[in-house]
């Protein structure tokens, strides 16, 4: 355990969001929650699983206004539909560019019990009502998870072939690209840029372990957010002992492969009971963010069951990222 920094508070009556008994396909366990703010809403979608036995995960949809309490629908919204979903549909990350909201999740090659790799898909919506399926946006079945997009385009004049092009960003964690050729040796979190979301072959290592409560590996959690000191980053990171806490980082606005700070504790991590015990225990997984009047709502799995929220002070946040002393000043 490390000494609580006291920067996120966790709301009063988490969990958010529970399994509910009365839909199947939720009834065992909604987790790893993603969200936008969206007109005047908050648009939430969830991770949900109905059955034990093959551990098959759909997609649910719910809505706030306040950001704590949400209403739900009662049938998932990404279901399985395609050949390459039959194994599930796991952590939608959202991301708004250009007024269309993409979606990425990961898909399995088998069932869960029986360690599968794993993939990316993208499916895209503008309303949170349809929902249109592109397929994978990573080689098949690489081992390429926790994808996220930047909320908009980047244009970079240098090392790349077409100058000045107007280029796609991601964060990615491909898990096979560790050891002395990639410059890590856990699976980190990757940059990636493309001209087009299908085609982001251009890659550089952004962030790998370096502390021990991230040591086994790092992903990338939530859209990042464009604040005035830089792009917020929120991670996860797993320790040799498996459990997960919640990292932050900000990078250069113009540039997002620059690293401009990052922490080195945790800035969230099980304490409560609801995160420390469920399907896999000792789990904060952050993957939703929102941010009113100033705060920043972060949304995370609890112990792989239930969806919770914690709030901290947006600039606060930012300075402590920035300079660990800020709080004690």
């Amino acid at each position: 355990m490390y000494p609580d920094i006291g920067l996120f508070q966790r709301y009063s009556k988490n969990p958010i969001l529970t399994p509910n008994s009365h839909n199947l396909w939720e009834s065992k366990a909604v987790f790893n929650c993603t969200t936008l703010n969206h007109g005047h809403q908050i648009k939430m979608l969830y991770r949900a699983v109905g059955e034990y036995e093959y551990y098959i995960s759909r997609v649910g949809y719910a809505s706030s206004g306040d950001g704590y309490h949400f209403e739900r629908k009662n049938e998932p919204v990404i279901d399985i539909s395609e050949n390459y979903e039959k194994f599930g549909i796991e952590d939608p990350r959202v991301t708004m560019i250009d007024n269309e909201i993409f979606i990425t999740y990961v898909v399995l090659s088998d069932y869960v019990k029986n360690t599968p790799r794993v993939s990316s898909a993208l499916a895209l919506t503008k309303d949170f009502i349809e929902y249109s399926k592109l397929g994978f946006i990573s080689e098949e079945f690489e081992d390429n998870k926790d994808i996220v997009f930047f909320p908009q385009k980047f244009t970079f004049n240098k090392n790349i072939k077409n100058e000045n092009a107007s280029m796609y960003v991601s964060l990615q964690r491909p898990s096979s690209f560790i050891g002395s050729k990639y410059g890590t040796e856990s699976p980190s979190i990757w940059l990636y840029k493309g001209t087009t979301f299908r085609n982001m072959n251009g890659h550089l290592l952004l962030m790998k372990p370096e502390q021990d409560w991230e040591c086994l590996k790092l992903g990338a959690g939530p859209s990042p957010i464009k604040t005035k000191k830089g792009w917020l980053i929120i991670y996860h990171g797993v320790d040799q002992y498996k459990v997960y806490r919640a990292g932050a980082a900000v990078l250069d606005l113009n540039d997002p492969s620059k690293v401009i700070a990052k922490t080195t504790s945790p800035i969230l991590e099980p304490l409560e009971p609801y995160e420390k015990f469920g399907d896999v225990n000792n789990v904060v997984f952050p993957t939703g963010t929102a941010i009113l009047d100033g705060n920043l709502l972060l949304y995370y799995g609890g112990a792989d069951k239930v969806c919770c929220v914690a709030t901290a002070n947006l600039d606060t946040l930012l300075d402590y990222i920035l300079d660990p002393f800020s709080l004690k000043k």
